[in-house]
């Protein structure tokens, strides 16, 4: 028998900020299970109609997770109504049979619509990624040079500004460096890989053989990269990107501010994309 994907209510709940509480989540007497049953027979519009209100907690969930990094101009309204096509995206393309829980496979086409209409948006001024394209390309030929991950003295040296310049220099670089992670797997512009450093579901659709192989480079160069990070940097992306902790959250558990973490989550995205440079192009 197929396992009946269902909402993990408690995650939620304890996951969801106070100012989300109008959002609520449904009752857990409805038969979501009936839905699904008659939408994969189906394809019924009524029950993917039900399938959507009942999931809409998962939208508004990941939209606070994505726009708690971004500038106050984006609205978050503007990265609902993104998310609600992601929503709609899983429920369409979701399997079952596969055993994975649909909130993860969900979760996954959610973040990656919303960043998605980001990148079309492109909402981080041109002067930001130029000085981002600097840092990394510092980054890539000091990791040439010396072998081994630069200090943040050598790289502020190399790029002719003072260390505390240069700091500021990365401060002022962490709205790019939300979604960053999330552009490196695009393969190119024009044809999305799938593939991000939080949300390695698969893509259920089919791909050719060599785009397979393309994809497991990606991965293992992908696990290198994040090996061969500064311990603190590593722990980080993990805590932000595999645990779904907040900065706040993280600056919590380090004993650190929280411009602090974003100072070295800023940092390791760019070096992550200094390394993986070849699969963006």
């Amino acid at each position: 028998m197929v396992a009946r994907p269902r909402p993990n209510r408690t995650f939620l709940k304890k996951e969801l900020s106070a100012d989300e509480a109008s959002f609520e989540i449904p009752d857990s007497e409805i038969p979501i299970d009936i839905f699904w049953k008659d939408f994969h027979k189906n394809r019924s519009s009524h029950s993917r109609e039900k399938l959507i209100l009942y999931y809409a907690p998962l939208v508004k969930y990941v939209a606070h997770r994505v726009g708690s990094g971004l500038p106050s101009f984006v609205q978050l309204e503007d990265l609902v109504s993104y998310g609600i096509f992601g929503l709609m995206d899983a429920i369409e393309k979701y399997n079952p049979a596969r055993g994975i829980k649909f909130e993860t496979y969900a979760i996954a086409r959610i973040k990656g619509a919303i960043i998605d209409e980001l990148r079309l948006d492109d909402w981080v001024p041109r002067s930001i990624r130029q000085k981002a394209k600097q840092v990394e390309k510092a980054y890539r030929e000091l990791e040439e040079k010396l072998s081994r991950v630069p200090t943040d003295s050598e790289v502020a040296s190399h790029l002719d500004v003072s260390h505390a310049d240069y700091l500021k220099l990365i401060e002022s670089l962490s709205p790019i460096s939300i979604v960053a992670l999330d552009e490196l797997w695009t393969g190119s512009d024009e044809k999305p890989v799938g593939i991000s450093v939080a949300d390695k579901v698969e893509d259920y659709r089919a791909v050719e053989p060599e785009k397979n192989v393309e994809l497991e480079e990606i991965k293992e160069s992908l696990a290198d990269a994040i090996d061969k990070l500064p311990k603190r940097e590593r722990l980080i992306i993990s805590l932000y990107y595999y645990e779904g902790l907040t900065m706040r959250e993280i600056g919590e558990v380090l004993g650190v501010s929280e411009s602090r973490v974003c100072q070295i989550h800023t940092r390791a995205v760019l070096r992550l994309s200094s390394r993986l440079k070849p699969f963006s192009s």
